[in-house]
């Protein structure tokens, strides 16, 4: 995904309707970090993902990357960047909240295990993140 929009734009041309799986983490120092460590978490550039809000939404309910972000300050929780999946609909519904609780919990679990390639990323500007 080139950007934000592109990827609520494929979710909502999908042959099934899709739901959303958001999870927010911040990047932290690890414990007892080395000079190395703390120097590039400075550059923004490491650190241990925590992850510390998930939500589940369906594309109509995402009207912009910016209109996320701003309903993300309303619970006062601190986030450097949001992991973005999707789960397929079937015979036509998208799936409900309830059904997306379980994938939302193996999201957060994958990326505490380090797991985050196969999610799409973006930092707290809309910007895609790729990691390396």
């Amino acid at each position: 995904m080139n950007d934000f929009q592109q990827l609520l734009q494929a979710a909502s041309e999908q042959a099934e309707p899709q739901r959303l799986l958001f999870v927010f983490a911040r990047a932290d120092l690890p414990e007892s970090p080395t000079d190395d460590q703390r120097d590039r978490h400075d550059r923004r550039e490491g650190g241990t993902l925590s992850p510390v809000l998930c939500v589940d939404k369906l594309p109509a309910e995402v009207p912009s990357f910016q209109a996320l972000a701003s309903e993300s300050t309303t619970t006062g929780v601190e986030w450097d960047m949001v992991f973005v999946a999707a789960m397929d609909g079937r015979a036509g519904f998208a799936p409900s909240t309830d059904e997306a609780t379980r994938p939302l919990r193996l999201m957060v679990n994958a990326i505490n295990d380090g797991q985050i390639g196969r999610f799409a990323a973006f930092d707290r500007s809309g910007e895609p993140i790729q990691f390396y």
